[in-house]
This record gives structure tokens, C-alpha cells and sequence, in this order.
């Protein structure tokens, strides 16, 4: 459970609507994504707040894709989308889109021309962003700001008859910046020069198919639906807060429920890239397998990669809620799901980098049990059994035919515990031609078996082993951060110039303890001194993948310390 904490600034302002009655004490949040893309961990913050406050005090929360751009839209995204917040641990109260209030839109944009407050302009883009002034300078009117009432219906009607290009005429709002007092805000913000709230797009919709040619811009579409459905606190990220005001403005033209908008920082990230737009070029240039790679910053790659939902809600909830932007260490969500897991997992033998060990003066056809707790940290976890032989493997890296003073592990005359069963001390090897070790020859100590010991031996060092004979084989991806520098999005030059060449190694052979086969995709385990891993979605009865989810250490802590 988190430390008991101050109230963030959205939990006070509640806290204050509900004490006087705004809105009847009612509290309705929503989170509206659009359905472009799948989910990152920054939207996680998002859903965390939305969903967490509206369960705090009693609400609810609406999910409602915000639909208006049928170009970058798909099916696909809406179904990933769901079931990211849902594997998070929320249920939405309803599940809307922003095209089911289309028909409703576009009474409002209709609305706001019988009162001289939208109009249509056949400019190009290059002239509207040019009429619209600096934050500094007053806009100068196009010519067709000046078209009457009757001539603007009678072109928005034809707009969505379909009887214009794409591109050719757009909807604008009409507003006289002047009426606001000179230095507000208001007066420079330039979404508020005449913002355009339609635009021709013949293009097919995944909900509303072909009835539509004409699409609200988002600014016209997001406020709007948050008053359909009387949302009482309608949170954005920072890049919003020059939109309140047009919101606000539409609301007030249109004399529709007064929904507020309020503004937190968004999510940045070490070691990430957040931009919508830089995902989708790392997924179609092939720099990563998909949305659901388990390197990408996405709710369905971090699930693979065997992040939990609840160390992805605890680091939302540690973050906290802020109105500045920062960057946060991915070192804090990593040690989460590192501390999670280490109460949670339990613990496995996987050998990654084989070599043969041979027990000479164990039995040629003998097979013991060995005896194995899942689990130390959780007593109701059990134990196993294992079988031991006398040809085993290990890891290379577990022995040194010279090894330093210090090195506690397999060496010619040094003894060390084999993990589960028993002592043994390295007596020799042999080398191939490349003078790569391939064998290496021990001999163990048969009153030292773990459980049963009584030979009064003391070591330093434990192995991790698995049975020649017994052993299965699988696959072993070894993933790391995506990027070698902490904020590759603001670098010089292109990003991707930036990925790291070595956030992904495949180990096709590991050799993995026998009961291990049985394992389901999403299974969390410790492997013994190298990490913790949780089974892939690609794994089969016939070919087991296991992903590292993260090393047992931070290491990159320790490289960044020693550079």
C-alpha cells in the first residue's frame, strides 16, 4: 500500500464542488483517446487519475473515443484501447464516441451560424494561418468572413451533401477578439483568430461509414461531447491550456451545460519517446515488431515484456498529480515492478550460456529429487522437485580456469554450492581447439545435500544449475531500454539515430528446469541471478519464449555511476 499522502490539487478542487454543491456533489470524469494509436504509460497516468478520482468520490467515468479524424482511425486501435484499461484493473460506465453526438455537432455549428458566430472560408490553409496575426499583431478578416447568414447555410448544408473537395471550404467561428479586455489572454490566444470547427474529408468512417463527408475538428468535437454527457471535471495535460478558453467560449455561444476543463502535466519518461507520431515510425520502419513490442512505451509492450498492472498503478500513484511539466527516472517504474515481482515470482533455473559440468564421482544412472521453494519470500508458495544428475550445466560465466582471489563461484580447487543440492569443487577441464572451455569436471561432497547437510562445510558462493538429461530448451529474450539516451526525443538530429543497438539479444538455446514446459504466456518467474521473466505470447508446448521483463539490479544505475 502507497504511503498516506496530501491531497493533489484535482482531489481539492472535488473535494471543494462537492462541500458547495456544484453539480449536485456529482462527480463524471472521462478519458477520451483518440482511437490513432495504441496506449502508452503516459496515458496510464491519465487513466490512473480519471478512473481513481471518479472512485474516490463516488463517480464514474465515461469512456469516449474522440472518433474525428476517420484518415488515422481504425477498429483496431478502439479494441486495444479497451482492453489496455481494463488489464489496468477499470471499468468504464459507458462506452461512447465522440460520432455518436455527429448529427448533434452539427446542429451546434448550425446554431452558431444563425447567430453570426460561424462562418464558411474558402481560403487555402496557407491564407487562413496568414489572416489569423501574430499573438502580438491582429488577424486581417478573409473575404469570406463578411458572407451573410443565409449564404453560410446554404454552404454548410452543401458541405455535407458532399458537393465540395476535400479541402476546398472549411467552417469557421466568428470571434471578435476585441471584445476581450486588451493584454488578456483571450485577446492573443491564437485559437481563439477564427478557429475552424469543420473540414471536408471523403473518407470512410469505422463507425459512421459513408454518411458523413464533413468532420468537427477535435477544439469543436472534445468540449461539446463533455457537455453532452454532463461531465463535471474534464482533465486534460498542460499543451490544453490555451484550448479552455475557445471550450469555454463554445459553451457559452451555444448556452449548453458547463463542463470545466482542468490541466495537469503529462507523463515524460527517461529513456522514451512519447510522441504518438515517433511510435508509429519506430512500428512502421521496422525498428520494433509492433505496437506490443515489449521495448516500446505502449500498455500492450509493457504487458509482454511482464510488467504488472499493479506496479504500472502504483507508479502513477507515486508520481503524483502535477501542473509543471517534468521527466521522470524509468529507473523508479522499474524498481516497481522489480520489487513486485520479487515478492511475487518464483524462482526458476535457466541456464542462458551453457557448458557442460560433469560430477565424477557421482553414479553413471543415478537421478535424485532435489527439493526447491518456489518462493522464499512467500511461505504459501511451496516447493518442487527437481531432478539432479551426474552431467549437469551450468553458466559459462560460473567458472574461471584462473580465477581471482575473490571469485566465489567454480574454479580448478575452489568449492561452491550447486543451488538445491550439493557442494562440489572443480577439478578440471577441457578446452576445444578455439581454447573455449566444454567440459568441466567436478566432484561433490555427498554429506553436504541441501536440506540434509552435515558436513560442516561453509562456502560463499551458490550456483544455479539444470540436468543435462532433464533439461528443455527454449527461447531467451533478453530486452532492455529501447533508447541509450535519457531523453532521445530532444536530441539533435533523428531520434532514432539513438536506439539502442543492444535492447534486444535472443538466446535461441537456453536450457531451461524441465517443469518449466508448462508454463502459460503471462507467467511471471524469477530465473535464478539473472532476472526476472514472464512467458511471451509466441510461446508453444514445442518452442517456450521467455522475455526478460528486468534485470535482478538496476544496472544502468551502476553504468551511469561509473561513466
Amino acid at each position: 500500500m502507497s504511503e498516506e499522502r496530501s491531497l493533489n490539487f484535482l482531489e481539492q478542487i472535488i473535494e471543494e464542488d462537492i462541500a458547495n454543491g456544484v453539480n449536485d456533489g456529482r462527480v463524471l470524469t472521462r478519458f477520451p483517446p483518440e482511437p490513432n494509436g495504441y496506449l502508452h504509460i503516459g496515458h496510464a497516468k491519465s487513466i490512473c487519475l480519471n478512473f481513481g478520482l471518479a472512485k474516490k468520490y463516488n463517480g464514474q467515468t465515461n469512456l469516449r473515443f474522440d472518433d474525428t479524424n476517420p484518415v488515422t482511425e481504425d477498429t483496431e486501435y478502439v479494441e486495444s484501447i479497451k482492453a489496455d484499461i481494463q488489464w489496468l484493473g477499470f471499468q468504464w460506465a459507458q462506452e461512447l464516441y465522440a460520432s455518436d453526438y455527429f448529427d448533434q455537432i452539427y446542429n451546434f455549428a448550425v446554431q452558431l451560424i444563425k447567430k453570426g458566430l460561424a462562418y464558411v472560408d474558402d481560403s487555402t490553409p496557407e491564407e487562413i494561418a496568414a489572416s489569423k496575426g501574430t499573438p502580438t499583431q491582429v488577424g486581417t478578416p478573409t473575404p469570406y468572413r463578411s458572407r451573410s447568414i443565409d449564404e453560410n447555410l446554404d454552404l454548410f448544408e452543401r458541405m455535407k451533401n458532399g458537393e465540395f473537395k476535400d479541402g476546398e471550404k472549411v467552417l469557421r467561428a466568428k470571434i471578435d477578439t476585441e471584445q476581450f479586455e486588451e493584454g488578456s489572454p483571450e485577446r492573443s490566444n491564437m485559437h481563439m483568430r477564427d478557429p475552424l470547427m469543420y473540414r471536408i474529408k471523403h473518407a470512410h468512417h469505422h463507425r459512421t461509414g459513408d454518411k458523413w463527408c464533413i468532420y468537427p475538428m477535435y477544439d469543436f468535437a472534445h468540449g461539446q461531447s463533455d457537455s453532452i454527457e454532463g461531465i463535471t471535471h474534464s482533465i486534460c495535460t498542460l499543451e490544453f491550456i490555451p484550448h479552455r478558453a475557445l471550450y469555454n467560449w463554445f459553451i457559452a455561444q451555444l448556452g449548453i451545460f458547463p463542463s470545466h476543463q482542468y490541466e495537469f502535466a503529462r507523463l515524460n519518461l527517461t529513456y522514451t519517446v512519447m510522441s504518438k507520431r515517433k511510435l508509429l515510425q519506430l512500428v512502421n520502419e521496422k525498428h520494433v515488431s509492433g505496437w506490443d513490442d515489449p521495448r516500446m512505451p505502449t500498455i500492450s509492450g509493457l504487458r509482454r515484456r511482464g510488467f504488472t498492472p499493479a506496479s504500472i498503478r502504483e507508479f502513477c500513484e507515486r508520481i503524483g498529480v502535477q501542473k509543471r511539466e517534468n521527466v521522470i527516472d524509468v529507473s523508479l517504474l522499474e524498481f516497481l515492478v522489480r520489487d513486485e515481482l520479487n515478492k511475487t515470482a518464483n524462482r526458476v533455473m535457466a541456464v542462458l550460456d551453457p557448458v557442460k559440468l560433469v560430477i565424477t564421482d557421482y553414479p553413471d544412472d543415478q537421478v535424485e529429487e532435489m527439493t526447491a521453494d518456489n518462493n522464499p519470500e512467500d511461505p504459501e508458495s511451496g516447493s518442487r522437485k527437481l531432478p539432479f544428475s551426474k552431467t549437469l550445466y551450468i553458466e559459462r560465466e560460473d567458472f574461471m580456469e584462473e580465477p581471482p582471489k575473490k571469485f566465489f563461484r567454480l574454479g580448478p580447487g575452489l568449492v561452491v554450492r550447486l543451488k538445491n543440492a550439493y557442494i562440489i569443487k572443480g577439478e578440471s577441464f577441457d578446452k576445444d581447439e578455439n581454447g573455449n572451455i566444454t567440459t568441466i569436471y567436478a566432484t561433490h561432497f555427498p554429506e553436504s545435500k541441501s536440506g540434509g547437510d552435515n558436513s560442516g562445510m561453509t562456502v560463499k558462493g551458490t550456483i544455479h544449475w539444470v540436468s543435462a538429461a532433464h533439461a528443455k530448451t527454449a527461447e531467451v529474450r533478453l530486452y532492455d531500454r529501447l533508447f541509450n539516451t535519457p531523453d532521445p526525443g530532444n536530441e539533435e538530429g533523428d531520434f532514432k539515430s539513438y536506439i539502442n543497438p543492444d535492447s534486444l539479444t535472443v538466446i535461441p538455446n537456453a536450457l531451461i528446469e524441465p517443469g518449466l514446459v508448462n508454463a502459460k504466456p503471462g507467467d511471471k518467474l524469477q530465473f535464478l541471478r539473472k532476472g526476472y521473466f514472464t512467458v511471451d505470447t509466441d510461446s508453444t508446448a514445442e518452442k517456450m519464449v521467455f522475455n526478460r521483463t528486468v534485470t535482478l539490479k538496476d544496472t544502468w544505475a551502476k553504468e551511469t555511476k561509473n561513466k
